[in-house]
């Protein structure tokens, strides 16, 4: 399907927005404040932040109704077909509370699984869901996944694995894990993977077939994600776990009272925090969007794109150091995403276009074209001159058929 302008609109604003969610987390995550315990250490709060981007997603439910009021208020005739509330709003919001949860462990098993193994492992696994979505994708939803889509999809999980290897190339700054620790990591980091498949395959069926508006998708996920992680955070707070798992005044497996007195001794965790509510309001919105209107697949290929950015934006801020390879591994992500969305002309269809140029510098068509007849058969002329055809005589019993000349003209 050729991308319109809406299409090319919503692949800018979640590249962009979830970039800034990413790189709002990462700055949380390097910034400085003194705890509850009068300690200071770093911002290391993972369910409260889930919190917050779930209370991000709650408001496109707000802004959803706020729209839709204001197109009622004015008696807008058009109010049906506008892009923001088109679609259909009788539906039982239940049907939301899968992703909402699928949504909620992903994110929880990538935080521990990051804590137990390496950054460059991460990276590289992370990749690994685009190959779960296009699997999913023909097994649920009986989409072809042309050759030239896998192509692309194998050059982008090559990318992000070159650029996971470039950290093994360097010294680690995380200095030598246990092995079952690793081990472990990776697995909870493909197990979340899996998950992440499964919650885009869900939403690409159930949005696509009920024509659920975008924001209001959205929001119903934030609702059922909010309330769910805010009564987990309960039973957090007196779980003890300790390191590597928690780095918390009290070393529970969620501290929220440590949370917000670290904000209130750091103004710039505030910002950060309100930059990751914001951003990820736009960029599950443009999200889902994507898979409505194109598909799951294109949704994580665009979801790869993220990663260049941040990557760019981490080396300018010095939250990451540079190495060569990296650049390779970026290079084939482009490629791969430009290939996967037909971008750049395949070797095939280079092929066939200099097939077709060669066959028309020498057309046998465009000569004339002289065939002997028989001396009965009387030609007529129809239209131009350059074009002429015979036809058929009847001599008593001995009949004979012309043939039919076409010349084309030049």
């Amino acid at each position: 399907m050729a991308w319109t302008v809406y299409h090319y609109g919503l692949a800018f604003v979640m590249v962009v927005t979830g970039s800034i969610n990413t790189l709002s987390t990462k700055w949380a995550d390097h910034l400085k404040s003194v705890g509850s315990d009068g300690v200071l250490r770093g911002f290391d709060h993972p369910f409260f932040q889930s919190c917050s981007m779930f209370l991000g997603e709650l408001l496109c439910l707000l802004a959803f109704k706020a729209i839709l009021s204001y197109y009622l208020y004015k008696q807008d005739t058009l109010a049906d077909v506008r892009e923001l509330v088109r679609g259909n709003r009788n539906f039982n919001p239940l049907v939301f509370v899968p992703p909402a949860m699928c949504d909620m462990i992903a994110t929880s098993l990538m935080y521990i699984g990051l804590n137990l193994t390496y950054a460059s492992s991460f990276q590289m696994l992370r990749g690994s869901v685009i190959i779960f979505v296009a699997l999913l994708s023909v097994a649920f939803l009986n989409r072809n996944i042309l050759p030239r889509e896998w192509f692309g999809i194998v050059l982008i999980i090559m990318g992000l694995t070159v650029v996971g290897v470039s950290d093994f190339v360097s010294p680690s700054k995380e200095g030598p894990k246990d092995t079952n620790s690793v081990l472990t990591g990776d697995m909870l980091i493909v197990m979340a993977q899996i998950i992440t498949a499964v919650q885009m395959i869900y939403e690409e069926k159930y949005v696509t077939k009920l024509d659920i508006p975008a924001l209001q998708a959205v929001g119903w996920e934030g609702v059922f994600g909010f309330i769910t992680t805010a009564v987990l955070l309960v039973p957090f707070y007196f779980i003890k776990v300790g390191k590597p798992f928690t780095d918390n005044s009290r070393g529970s497996l969620e501290d929220v009272p440590d949370a917000f007195v670290q904000l209130s001794n750091n103004p710039l965790l505030i910002i950060a925090i309100l930059g990751t509510i914001l951003s990820i309001a736009f960029f599950n919105f443009a999200g889902i969007s994507v898979t409505k209107e194109m598909s799951a697949t294109t949704r994580m290929v665009l979801d790869t794109v993220r990663t260049l950015f941040i990557w760019l934006i981490s080396l300018w801020l010095g939250w990451q150091d540079f190495h060569p390879l990296q650049i390779v591994g970026f290079g084939l992500l482009i490629f791969g995403l430009c290939v996967y969305n037909n971008l750049m002309p395949s070797p095939h269809s280079m092929l066939t276009t200099a097939w077709v140029a060669r066959s028309n510098r020498h057309n046998p068509l465009d000569e004339d074209a002289f065939i002997n007849q028989p001396a009965d058969c009387r030609p007529v002329l129809f239209g131009s001159p350059d074009s002429f055809q015979g036809y058929p005589t009847d001599d008593g019993d001995n009949k004979q058929t012309c043939p039919v000349l076409f010349r084309i003209p030049n």
